[in-house]
């Protein structure tokens, strides 16, 4: 008995896990796919992040012979394309990315032009982060990009226009970030939070042009859109 009893749990499993596919667009696969994405891959990814972000922020010195900047971390361009090629971070962002991008090839249900698993832009905006703290602004970009060209809908869609443009910014395209940014702040409904993101950029790209009233005046607006 006992061993029917065994059996018969494992033809079940496997029927369960069949019944899982990421190429069958049912209520139970998209909830089984966007959990695991969520509580799994992603949450290991997302600590991973964090810590080696805290540790990028503590080895920050502010410089008080020079207008401080906006974001208040020193990140180091890698010379070479390779994930955790500069060390940023201790390792973690490579970490965070290495679970962003199995998150993505194991639990994204892209159907007929259409993804159904809400959980991959968040998986695209950890792997755009991740490659950003690494220093490579270029893969980074190309994260940001395709959750803007793939996913128009998501809710992280004005957050990704931010990212990107703190991209550009570090890559020293500072009127391009100027120019998405005004777009979204006439366009966009924003939230606190984005709005003091993009307004924080803005005022990163003015000053790396020695444009300081502007400046000032969109540091105000940040500074508006948050507690602390």
């Amino acid at each position: 008995m006992k061993g029917t009893y065994k059996l018969t749990l494992f033809i079940l499993a496997i029927v369960f896990l069949a019944a899982c596919s990421r190429k069958k667009n049912t209520f139970l696969n998209r909830n089984i796919q966007a959990v695991t994405t969520e509580y799994n891959t992603l949450y290991n990814g997302d600590m991973a992040f964090t810590d080696a972000k805290d540790q990028l922020a503590y080895g920050f010195r502010d410089n008080f012979w020079e207008i401080l900047p906006v974001e208040r971390i020193d990140i180091e361009e890698a010379e070479t394309k390779a994930p955790g090629a500069n060390k940023n971070g201790g390792g973690g962002f490579n970490r965070a990315e290495e679970k962003a991008a199995k998150a993505i090839q194991k639990h994204s249900m892209y159907i007929d032009g259409k993804e159904y698993n809400p959980q991959i832009d968040e998986a695209y905006m950890l792997l755009g982060k991740a490659r950003y703290y690494d220093g490579r602004f270029i893969p980074a970009l190309d994260a940001f990009n395709f959750i803007l060209d793939r996913y128009p809908t998501s809710n992280n869609i004005n957050v990704a226009k931010v990212w990107k443009a703190k991209t550009n910014i570090r890559l020293k395209n500072e009127e391009y970030a100027i120019e998405n940014l005004k777009k979204m702040f006439a366009e966009a409904e924003l939230e606190e939070e984005e709005m003091a993101e993009g307004a924080a950029m803005m005022t990163q790209a003015f000053i790396n042009l020695d444009s300081l009233q502007p400046a000032l005046e969109y540091i105000k607006i940040a500074t508006e859109n948050v507690n602390d």
